[in-house]
């Protein structure tokens, strides 16, 4: 990997600086109401009904394709949306935006991180294998574990892009398998992983992948 490639983007993983879910909020986040603009009863009422409009016209999302056996996270304070497997439990985590997990497995996993960038697509951090060998090797792994990337691809949803990738990281006692996408959006850089356990692979593909695939980001420009 080029220098300019990694420096593009390991000192803002660095530099992470997640928005804390607010203590017993879901993950249905709904605009508090500070986010309501001043101004006069009709000028709020007016905006309401804009939003309101918005929202029912937004892009087909996971939460109108919910297949069986999943749940929905959607977040509207910071714009996402993804499926997660029935039985997967929230826990906090710092550093997180939001984690669940199985209780059982815990190598069973979701997470979504958020970075704050001034970059305007996840195309200028570089090619998709950069992206990923960066973010594995300097967020989504540590130091006692061996990493390997295993493909790496740029995908679009509602015309915006995302970069995917497939990863395996190495402990002394388990392999985790993982996937990993990532995408920009209004000044945030998403990282979402999920994964298992290595010698669960076989059973747990399909659902991490279909967590991988449900994730978008809600409503904005996709240039944005």
């Amino acid at each position: 990997m080029s220098f300019a490639a990694r420096s593009a983007v390991a000192p803002q993983v660095a530099s992470v600086a997640p928005a804390r879910r607010a203590a017993g909020a879901v993950c249905r986040a709904a605009p508090s109401d500070s986010a309501v603009p001043q101004g006069s009863r009709r000028e709020v009422l007016q905006g309401a009904a804009l939003l309101a409009a918005s929202l029912a016209a937004g892009p087909a999302s996971a939460a109108a394709k919910k297949p069986k056996g999943y749940n929905i996270c959607r977040d509207d304070n910071d714009n996402y949306t993804f499926l997660y497997p029935f039985g997967w439990q929230e826990v906090s985590v710092d550093g997180l935006d939001v984690c669940y997990k199985d209780v059982i497995e815990p190598l069973e996993s979701v997470s979504v991180s958020l970075v704050l960038t001034d970059k305007e697509s996840v195309d200028e951090f570089g090619t998709p294998l950069e992206i990923a060998d960066t973010l594995v090797a300097t967020a989504l792994s540590n130091k006692r574990q061996k990493t390997k990337v295993l493909d790496a691809k740029r995908v679009e949803r509602q015309g915006r892009p995302y970069v995917e990738f497939e990863f395996l990281a190495e402990a002394p006692n388990y392999t985790r398998h993982a996937l990993g996408v990532v995408t920009v959006s209004n000044g945030k850089f998403y990282i979402v992983s999920t994964g298992a356990n290595e010698r669960r692979w076989g059973k747990m593909q399909k659902k991490v992948k279909t967590v991988v695939d449900s994730f978008e980001i809600l409503y904005g420009n996709p240039a944005a």
